[in-house]
Formats: structure tokens, C-alpha cells, sequence
């Protein structure tokens, strides 16, 4: 006999152990909003953070002049280790965005700087002097200009330059003629007629070249390096002698002839004699990669705008063996 009651039949589950849905359409679960304080916080750390590195530890340094010849050229690009010699009023970066703005987009040459300057105060926290033949950035007193220039004289030295060599305490800083060096032309180190006359040459392959004559100068402590020696008789080649006042250096270009810096008058665009201390930024390590004026906004000019065999070179001076 039959059972006349009624059996509600379930459905059965599927392989999965889930149920087979109704007719019924499934709700999707909404879609999460965008939390925009949260993305503003994020960006805000992160250029705290970036803000941060380059003021105190390391930053990039674009080579704007051929002061610094042989040894850096312009396009050169190079880390500046902000912490070699503790952190003064110059060491933070702050971006202007007005500066920026005026330069990137309107062009303005007349911008010098895209960061802003702290009031000046003396001395360094942790500080501790340069060493002679250290490649520095120093920010020139009232400027915000960056310039890279060499250390060539500390506190208490007695500095003099007589005929293009010069003399610390007394004594000749021994030079070395090393003959000339053939350096590649491009658009970045034109070799101009005005800045070196006579030195453009076209190779027999067609390759035009600058060739400077290189000497090699060895400071007191026996750190060398090499100079570039254009004229017998510059204006920069008689100065002094001055003594380097306390915690002061004495700055000079490796281009010896065609360096604004401190045996020139701020009025030259000099630094105006030894540096105060607290305008050094930083010690230049090493060089990240070279570009020769070469490239456009197109992509595609980029690649063959690096120069070979520049990236990794050191910028510390040689050591006596």
C-alpha cells in the first residue's frame, strides 16, 4: 500500500558537495571602491621615502659642464654618496614644483635649481672633512647652483699657483705629462674652436676627436689623478697664495684652464676662494651610465646614445702604491 503522504524530494548535490542553485539569478558580491586616502597615503610614503634616500644617502648627479675633464665629461651621469662627510643645510632635497614646472615645461634657462634651499646654518652633524683629491658636489654660499669640483687644499694649508702648478705648503704638487688623449667627439663634448683651439682632428677613418694633453698630479698623501693642461698662461694659472681658513676647502676643476672655481671671483662665476664646509653636498663615487646629447623624446634614439665603457668607472682619485 502506498504512502499517501507527500515527500519533499531535495536536490541532489553536485560532484563539488555544493547544491544545484534554483532558478533564481545569484547575486555578485559588489564591487570594492577604490579607498583614494589610502592610495594618497601610499604615495606619500613612498616619496617620503625617496625624499629621504637622496637627502642622506645617495643621489643622482647629471655633469653639466667640461670642467672636470678628462675624468668626467658631459652626460655623465654618477651616485653622490650623501653621507661621506655628515649632513649640513645643503644635504636636503625638497622639490620646487614651480621650478620644475618652469623648467620642464616652460623652458626657463633662468631655473637653477628644482629643490628648495633651507636656511643656511654652520657646521655638519657627523661631519668630518674631505680628503685632498676628493671629487665633491659644493653648493657655492648663496647659490643654488651645484657645482663638482676636486680637493685640492685643506684648513691650514698654505695654497699658491705659479705658471699652472701648484704649490701647497711650499712645495710643487709633482706633475706628470702622460702625452695627449684622443677624445671621441659627439654632441655632448664638441671640441669648440674657442674652448679648444686646434684640437679637433678627424681620425683617417673619418672619426673626429679632441686631443687634450693630459698631466697627471699627485698630492701630498700620494693620491694622483689626471689634469687636462690647455695654455701655458691662463688667467687661472697665477693665484694666491692664500691660506685655507678653518674648515674651509680649496676647490679646483681637472680642466685646469676652463674651470670656474675657487681661484675665480663669484662675479666670474667662480666659488669666491675656499669653500665653507657646510656647502659640501656629498663625495662623488662612481659613474652610472654616459649619454652623448644624442637623444629625443623617440625611444628608439636612446640605445645608441650611451657611451660604452664609462658605466662603473670609480671617481675616487688613485692611491699611492
Amino acid at each position: 500500500m502506498m504512502n499517501d503522504v507527500a515527500m519533499k524530494i531535495e536536490p541532489a548535490p553536485d560532484a563539488a558537495g555544493s547544491v544545484e542553485a534554483s532558478g533564481e539569478p545569484e547575486a555578485r558580491p559588489a564591487k570594492p571602491k577604490t579607498d583614494w586616502w589610502g592610495e594618497i597615503k601610499g604615495l606619500f610614503w613612498l616619496l617620503l621615502i625617496v625624499l629621504g634616500f637622496h637627502s642622506f644617502v645617495a643621489k643622482p648627479f647629471y655633469i653639466p659642464s667640461e670642467s672636470m675633464l678628462p675624468g668626467l665629461q658631459v652626460g655623465d651621469r654618477l651616485v653622490v654618496n650623501k653621507f661621506a662627510y655628515g649632513w649640513s643645510y645643503v644635504s636636503p632635497t625638497i622639490p620646487n614644483p614651480a621650478a620644475i614646472f618652469r623648467s620642464l615645461v616652460l623652458r626657463d634657462p633662468a631655473v637653477e635649481s628644482w629643490s628648495v634651499s633651507l636656511p643656511a646654518w654652520d657646521g655638519r652633524l657627523l661631519g668630518g672633512l674631505p680628503e685632498r683629491g676628493d671629487v665633491v658636489i659644493v653648493t657655492p654660499p648663496g647659490t643654488r647652483n651645484d657645482y663638482i669640483k676636486r680637493v685640492v687644499g685643506l684648513p691650514g694649508d698654505r695654497l699658491e699657483v705659479r705658471g699652472g702648478v701648484v704649490y701647497l705648503n711650499g712645495r710643487a704638487v709633482r706633475r706628470e705629462s702622460l702625452g695627449d688623449r684622443l677624445v671621441p667627439v659627439d654632441e655632448n663634448t664638441p671640441c669648440s674652436a674657442a674652448d679648444y683651439p686646434g684640437a679637433l682632428e678627424q681620425r683617417p677613418g673619418g672619426e673626429l676627436v679632441c686631443r687634450l694633453p693630459i698631466v697627471r698630479e699627485t698630492l701630498p698623501g700620494g693620491v694622483s689623478f689626471e689634469t687636462v693642461d690647455l695654455e701655458p698662461n691662463s688667467q687661472g694659472d697665477t693665484f694666491g697664495p692664500i691660506t685655507v681658513p678653518a674648515d674651509h676647502v680649496f676647490l679646483m676643476g681637472d680642466n685646469r684652464d676652463r674651470s670656474a672655481d675657487s681661484r675665480f671671483e663669484r662675479s666670474q662665476l667662480g666659488l669666491g676662494g675656499p669653500v665653507p664646509f657646510e656647502n659640501i653636498g656629498g663625495r662623488a663615487e662612481f659613474i652610472t651610465f654616459s649619454l652623448d646629447g644624442s637623444t629625443t623624446w623617440n625611444p628608439l634614439t636612446w640605445p645608441g646614445a650611451f657611451r660604452g665603457g664609462r658605466a662603473g668607472t670609480s671617481l675616487h682619485p688613485d692611491e699611492a702604491e
